[in-house]
This record gives C-alpha cells, sequence and structure tokens, in this order.
C-alpha cells in the first residue's frame, strides 16, 4: 500500500490550522489515515462487486459514510 507521506500531512496541518507538527505526530495520522482508507476501499470495493462492477465509484464512497461505518 502506498504510504502517505510525513511532508503531505505537515503540510495539511499547517495549512488548515497554521501549527506544526512533529515527525511523531505527523507519522501517527499517517497511519491512522492509511487504515481508514484501507476500509473505505474495502466497503467501496465489496460495494462495486455486490454490483456486478469492476470499478469503485463515487457513489460506493458515500455509502461507506452513510451505512458503512460499523
Amino acid at each position: 500500500m502506498a504510504k502517505i507521506s510525513r511532508s503531505s500531512v505537515r503540510k495539511f496541518v499547517r495549512e488548515h490550522f497554521g501549527v506544526n507538527i512533529t515527525d511523531g505526530g505527523a507519522d501517527e495520522i499517517a497511519g491512522i489515515l492509511e487504515g481508514e482508507a484501507s476500509r473505505i476501499s474495502s466497503f467501496a470495493v465489496g460495494n462495486a462487486r455486490k454490483d456486478s462492477r469492476e470499478k469503485v465509484t463515487k457513489k460506493d464512497i458515500i455509502d461507506y459514510v452513510i451505512k458503512g461505518q460499523e
């Protein structure tokens, strides 16, 4: 799985919250985001397969937000 870069997390936190973050803090956020992205992807792929599709759509992601957070 692709890793979310420390620099991406640092940039996001700085731009949205106006503060700096330590390397450890950025690594921890990246790990949490990667885990959540994995859960969302798994749910969305399952939705696509139920509908006999090979591609995940925006609707599959939205369905996770609406009903998949179990």
